[in-house]
């Protein structure tokens, strides 16, 4: 927190371009003052602010303002938020993380003025993170993390919804809310929005309905939008099945129909996901698929059974290529077993590299790129070689190598794999 605000003084007390330039008297004024505000962020905030009590026509005011929101968020200062918070977003900010923020904070407020606010800076926020989200699943060339990059940006949009249904929802405008609240669940079921339609439903006098969407709220209980109290749930819960079914315990099968709801819109959600980004959720070495360099697909599960032995390196890389014609004569020990499989994984970023590197080292025309592995797995230096072993477990991991031992080090390691039971 600290160093984002030092940084943002940084760039106040260098100024703008000459054209766009404060009074140089202002300038002066403002680098004492920040200078004398010591390391405190609380104190470098008091410090802009009788700045700007000093120059409130400052030419620079609306930049001054963007470091004072982003000032009170870190300091989670409410009244501070929405004071700079509010004219940085009318200023033209469309920072997701400002609108979020400024939005839910109108949102604690009960007046039609603040839900007004908050469902204009919702939508906007909606704007911005359906922008983010269309660019990440439209993307022709491969994105490394993209699959997990999306998973938050959904919730994020999801996030978005719920807000546009809450300012809605307090508004008394109950049909657009559930709309809004439904294009969030469709996009990623959190219990925050399960929650949302639940208290949208039940003022606006749909007690079954209300039921069955506090029902997916419990359904979805622990993930990072709730906020639980079990005993509050279990008064709601027996309240909502009194409206709904006329009995404090009439909420079975509810629930279970909630349970089934969820299970099946997380699976879809899934299996979107995956199709965007096989990699998205892989954690473990046979979770992973990576793409060839020729065009092709490997899911590492289908090795399962075999001893797999993965050559991380890059193009750029001296010691990959010193180290491979020692790789080489590994491959040749077991070239007649068929259940010790090799496998060259590149980790350069720039894919366009690999191939003509290939051709031009006479290496093999077929390797793999990582996909997300490498940074799964904590590959932090390369050449590394990795050794899986039948049940695909790493059984050795070796960074970088030893010329005269490499080859007989290596060799041992894939023996010690096959012997495993």
């Amino acid at each position: 927190m600290i160093l984002s605000l030092f940084a943002a003084g940084l760039l106040l007390v260098q100024g703008p371009p000459p054209e766009q330039s404060a009074s140089s008297s202002e300038q002066q004024d403002l680098e004492k003052t920040l200078s004398e505000s010591g390391s405190s962020p609380v104190e470098y905030s008091r410090a802009l602010e009788r700045h700007l009590r000093k120059y409130p026509k400052s030419e620079r005011r609306g930049e001054y303002e963007r470091v004072l929101a982003q000032a009170a968020i870190d300091l989670k200062d409410k009244r501070r938020i929405l004071l700079y918070g509010i004219p940085a977003i009318d200023g033209g900010s469309r920072s997701g993380q400002l609108l979020d923020y400024v939005t839910r904070t109108l949102l604690d407020r009960d007046d039609t003025a603040s839900s007004e606010r908050a469902l204009k800076y919702a939508r906007m926020l909606v704007e911005v993170v359906e922008g983010q989200r269309r660019a990440l699943t439209e993307a022709k060339q491969f994105e490394p993390m993209r699959g997990r990059r999306l998973d938050e940006t959904e919730y994020a949009l999801a996030r978005a919804r719920t807000f546009e249904a809450r300012a809605l929802g307090n508004l008394e405008r109950y049909d657009e809310a559930v709309a809004a609240a439904g294009h969030g669940w469709a996009v990623c079921p959190t219990e925050e929005n399960a929650r949302e339609r639940a208290r949208i439903l039940e003022r606006a006098g749909k007690a079954q309905e209300a039921l069955g969407a506090f029902a997916e709220g419990l359904a979805l209980a622990g993930d990072r939008t709730g906020s639980a109290d079990a005993g509050k749930d279990r008064l709601r819960l027996a309240g909502l099945s009194k409206q709904a079914t006329g009995a404090e315990g009439g909420f079975g099968e509810a629930l279970l129909a909630a349970y089934a709801r969820v299970e099946a819109a997380q699976a879809e959600r899934q299996k979107r996901l995956k199709a965007v980004d096989p990699n998205w959720a892989a954690r473990l070495p046979l979770e992973f698929t990576l793409s060839g360099t020729q065009g092709d697909k490997l899911e590492l599960a289908r090795l399962k059974g075999k001893v797999v032995v993965i050559d991380f390196w890059a193009t750029w890389c001296g010691p990959c290529r010193a180290q491979h014609p020692l790789y080489e004569q590994v491959k040749q020990r077991f070239k007649d077993r068929k259940d010790v499989v090799f496998l060259a994984v590149s980790t350069d970023e720039a894919r366009e590299t690999v191939v003509p590197f290939l051709k031009a080292q006479k290496w093999s025309p077929q390797a793999y790129y990582e996909d997300g592995m490498a940074s799964a797995l904590r590959i932090s230096s390369i050449p590394t070689a990795m050794v899986l072993d039948r049940e695909g477990n790493i059984t050795s991991r070796m960074n970088g190598y030893i010329a005269d031992r490499f080859v007989d080090m290596l060799s041992e390691r894939i023996r010690e794999s096959l012997e495993e039971k």
